[in-house]
Order: structure tokens, then sequence, then C-alpha cells
């Protein structure tokens, strides 16, 4: 696709930029005006996804192609007639799965993604995994994390809630999958024991599951499930306290927002983010709890590590002291940096793709 540099001069772009979508889903975000949209309906194929990205090449003859995710990734390397760059945006063994699919998934990660110019990772641990297990050579990774547009995140939660929680709270977000193990996390809120509620913002499969454990253990009237929530950040800032329970994570976008409106955060050690991001460490194994620099860790999984953090944030002092020390932090992830490393990507990807005499056909 065609890349174009707005950030430097909408009027006179150094490139221009082309998006192409693959499949027909409801947009959660509307591109700016300056990108060329090129709507597909690939209904979740492969095949079709090629052929799209094919199609697109030969329409446009671009000079650097980027993807997201796996199958933009497989289609981008299969159809493309030009370098190619990959965004990798999950821990890729867990994101997989197991099975049948999981191993042709497996196989087609191992077979196409060193035949990319570059593949960069949202976190050090995401880039350790393709590198690994998938034999992505070193040379072709980088790690550059997602950015957060902290200053706009702090003006959004200033606007009302779009509903109020009676007395303090504790929040955490997220798609209500196993992955997320909101189970652990109500266990730690009922063992850690007080007066505050918990608030989890978001939708999924586990709600009756989850619903019947905070029955279970008698604290169905003090955990709240909003569902989906289009503005999660008036009531981000108003917690006490915000809790990433994840068995695994690419690079947990949740986390950093809780951190922006100045949160004090406690997070599981998983597989990639959460150490770099309250450390500034590689991920190493952890037991107990791990007073980080910027928040506080648990392993994964252990929910009397997560009450015992819990009860140790219930020091006012401690709770000022991390959320300050994460407002600093989330500012480290802003938009205006990680853009101009992703600009230096594309731009070595092009220089390399000229000088091989790599180009669309």
């Amino acid at each position: 696709m065609h890349l174009a540099e707005p950030f430097r001069s909408r009027n006179a772009p150094e490139f221009d930029i082309s998006l192409g979508v693959l499949d027909k889903e409801p947009a959660g975000n509307v591109a700016p005006d300056w990108v060329d949209v090129h709507q597909f309906d690939c209904g979740f194929s492969l095949a079709k996804s090629v052929m799209a990205v094919r199609k697109l090449h030969q329409e446009l003859r671009p000079d650097v192609s980027l993807s997201f995710l796996n199958r933009a990734n497989w289609a981008n390397v299969l159809g493309a007639r030009t370098p190619v760059v990959l965004s990798a945006r999950a821990h890729t063994s867990h994101h997989l799965g197991s099975g049948l699919r999981g191993a042709v998934s497996r196989t087609m990660v191992r077979t196409l993604y060193p035949r990319a110019a570059r593949i960069i990772a949202v976190s050090d641990g995401v880039a350790r995994d393709l590198q690994n297990n998938f034999g992505v050579p070193a040379e072709k990774l980088l790690s550059i994390p997602n950015p957060v547009d902290s200053e706009k995140i702090k003006a959004t939660a200033r606007e009302a809630a779009p509903s109020a929680v009676d007395g303090p709270f504790i929040m955490s977000a997220g798609r209500l999958v196993k992955v997320k193990n909101f189970d652990v996390l109500i266990r730690a809120f009922a063992a850690a024991g007080g007066g505050r509620k918990l608030v989890i913002a978001g939708e999924g499969e586990e709600r009756g599951a989850l619903e019947a454990l905070a029955r279970e253990l008698g604290v169905a009237d003090r955990v709240i499930l909003p569902g989906f929530i289009g503005n999660p950040y008036p009531l981000m800032a108003a917690a006490d306290i915000f809790i990433l329970s994840s068995e695994s994570e690419g690079y947990p976008n949740a986390l950093i927002e809780g951190m922006a409106v100045g949160r004090p955060v406690i997070s599981t050690n998983c597989d990639s983010g959460p150490s770099e991001i309250l450390a500034e460490k590689r991920r190493h194994a952890i037991s107990g709890i791990t007073f980080a620099e910027h928040g506080v860790l648990v392993p994964v999984g252990d929910d009397e590590a997560m009450a015992a953090a819990i009860r140790a944030l219930d020091d006012p002092t401690r709770r000022a002291d991390y959320g300050a020390k994460a407002a600093a932090r989330a500012a480290a992830f802003s938009a205006t940096a990680i853009k101009d490393r992703y600009w230096d990507v594309l731009r070595e990807a092009m220089n390399t793709g000229a000088s091989r005499g790599v180009h669309a056909e």
C-alpha cells in the first residue's frame, strides 16, 4: 500500500497512504480524510485476503506494505509485490491455540514471517517468542510498544462517567474471556476483604461463570459487570486501583491507560508487556508480590498474591506514590515518539527494497 507522512505536513506529505480493510465489520475507529481507504469483504478467508492484497498492489504499486495481525500478515507476505513489514500484536504461542487449526497457524507463522523485511513486535516478550518458538531471525525483529495518547485519555476522563459507582472501587477492563483470568481477580477481591466494590468493564462469553463465582464467594453485591463501555476513562480515573489479571497479553493497552489517568496498578507478570512497563525489565519468574518501580507485579493465576497486593495498596500514601509514578511512566509511550520509530522502520524497508530492485509489478 502507499504510505503518507501526515505527521510532518498534511499539505505536502512525504508519501501517500492507503489502508486496506480486509473484512466488513463495524468500525471501531474512522480513518482520517487523508487516508485512502479500500474496503474488502473477505469473510475472514485467507485465500480471499491474499487476492485482495494482490489486487491492491496491482492497483496502487506501493513502495512498502505494513500489516497487522496474523491473517493480514500472512496475506501481506503471500500477496505483496513489495517489501513487507509485519506487526505482531499478540503473544503468538498463546494466541494461536491448540489442535489442527493451531498447528496449521504455527506452520504459517514459521514459514511466512521470516520472509518479511522486518517484524515489529509490540513488546520484547512477543519478539522473543517469535525468535525462540517460530524461528524468526533475530535481525528481522524489533520491539515497538503501542502508542498511548495520555493527554487525550486524561481529557476524556474528565467527561461524565457512563454510570456512577457508589463508594470506593477497584477497576479492571477487557473482554470477559478465559485468558483475562477475571475469575482469579474475583477470588483475589473476595479474599482481600474491605468495603470496596469491583468493576470489570467488558463483555464476553464468561459473564455467566463470573457472575456465578461472585455469588458463590458472597461478593455478588460488590462485583459490577457493566458490559462494554465506550468511554471507560472517567471510571478508571475514579477507581482506587486498576488491575490487570491476564494469563497472557501481547501488549496490555488497558494497563497503560489506567496508568495514564494516574491510577496505581497491579498486574500479573504475564508473558509480554507488564514487566517491561512496570519494572523496565525483561520478564523473569517471580513469587509473591514484587513492588516494581511503576506498579505492583504478581504471578499469573496467584489469587493469594493478588489479594495481598490489594491489601498492600490499602495504604493511601503508597497508592498516591504509585499513582504519580504510573502517570509519569505512561507519558513515555506517547504517539509522537512511537510513530517516529514506525516511520524509521518503513523507510528502512523501502530503501532496502529499492537497493535490491524490489518493486510492484
